[in-house]
């Protein structure tokens, strides 16, 4: 494994950290397979990744519990722990804390790492962190010793990016970013903003909720058969000298180990400039085919009408990368499609990607049913 200086912690994290959004599923129950879960995130640990990200909301709240267990047996002084307040439920000042201390107990453990304010964007940061004087919060849970480092993840705009970053005197943040999202939220100009400024940086959806592991026909053809699609995406990171840890949402034991192998060859400064254009090739292409941003997250989840926001999504996607028949032929296969939609716009509340759903189903609904 591969390590590297975390901004102004003082703190050395793995190249590869382990997102623990996207836990191996029991099919029949939905929920987490618990056992192969914890298998994995040891194995990762035994290698030598010492970043584990969690947060209070993955897995309608499995995540926490599933990762307090795996960090048993001696794995717990190992290993970094990353989980995040879910600022957006807050409602009154005490919130903050209810939350946290809710964490330690799920998590069984007496303090947490690297704590983050989840999902930044302008209305959180102004109607419920501010508001609710959080920042003052994350000092004292620190000063208590409730938590070691201060962070915040981040879904917005550049300046209201920087805005936050400037505001507080943050340790590290988390964004997402990948050789696709260059210019799309915090973006690459955030990624030296929040470095520039002493701040470690996390990178979250790296392969773009999966669109980057298995990518368009087009988009895989301008990459050379010499490395995987996934292994392709992650060096475009480790590249950079800005970036700290890079998360992965592992759902399969042999994603963990391709992962440790990658990372454990990667090196800043390992892109070549052929290899650059290969990337801005790459993009130019998907952007040309990506109609809707959706990475696959389910913050939109449940729908009210039962909706599968993300399998319309990427139904609707297909037709751009593969084609109207085989995008009707997963389309036909959600039980609950997008003529249900009734615009009550809640999804769009709780999207980091900001997809007007309300605008979209209606126009994916009339694509399909010609």
């Amino acid at each position: 494994m591969q390590y590297r200086e975390f901004g102004k912690t003082g703190c050395k994290v793995s190249a590869l950290g382990f997102g623990a959004m996207r836990l191996p599923v029991i099919e029949e129950t939905g929920k987490v397979d618990e056992e192969t879960a914890i298998k994995m995130i040891r194995d990762a640990i035994d290698a030598g990744v010492n970043y584990v990200d969690t947060a209070y909301v993955y897995h309608d709240g499995e995540s926490e519990v599933i990762v307090g267990k795996a960090l048993k047996d001696g794995y717990r002084e190992k290993t970094y722990v990353a989980t995040k307040n879910p600022v957006y439920f807050a409602e009154a000042k005490g919130d903050f804390e209810k939350y946290l201390d809710e964490q330690l107990k799920r998590l069984d453990m007496e303090y947490i790492d690297f704590y983050l304010l989840h999902a930044l964007e302008r209305a959180t940061w102004e109607g419920n962190v501010l508001k609710y004087d959080m920042l003052e919060s994350l000092k004292k849970a620190k000063e208590a010793g409730k938590i070691k480092h201060i962070g915040f993840s981040f879904h917005d705009d550049l300046d209201t990016f920087k805005e936050i970053v400037d505001a507080f005197d943050w340790e590290f943040c988390q964004i997402q970013y990948n050789y696709i999202n260059t210019d799309y939220q915090a973006g690459r100009e955030g990624l030296e903003y929040a470095a520039s400024k002493g701040l470690g940086v996390v990178i979250m959806e790296p392969m773009l909720g999966g669109r980057l592991a298995v990518p368009p026909v087009q988009v895989a053809k301008a990459l050379p058969d010499t490395k995987t699609p996934v292994e392709w995406a992650l060096d475009f990171l480790w590249d950079q000298p800005e970036v700290g840890v890079v998360l992965s949402g592992m759902s399969l034991p042999n994603q963990v180990a391709d992962n440790l192998v990658y990372a454990a060859r990667s090196y800043k400064g390992m892109v070549t400039d052929e290899e650059k254009e290969i990337y801005l090739n790459a993009k130019k292409i998907f952007d040309t085919m990506a109609l809707v941003p959706c990475t696959k997250c389910r913050y939109c989840m449940p729908c009210p009408m039962g909706i599968d926001i993300p399998a319309v999504y990427e139904a609707y996607n297909k037709t751009a990368s593969e084609g109207m028949d085989r995008a009707k032929e997963c389309y036909e296969k959600i039980e609950t499609n997008a003529s249900a939609c009734v615009q009550c716009g809640g999804c769009e509340s709780q999207c980091p990607q900001h997809i007007m759903s309300t605008e979209l189903m209606p126009q994916i609904d009339e694509v399909f049913s010609k």
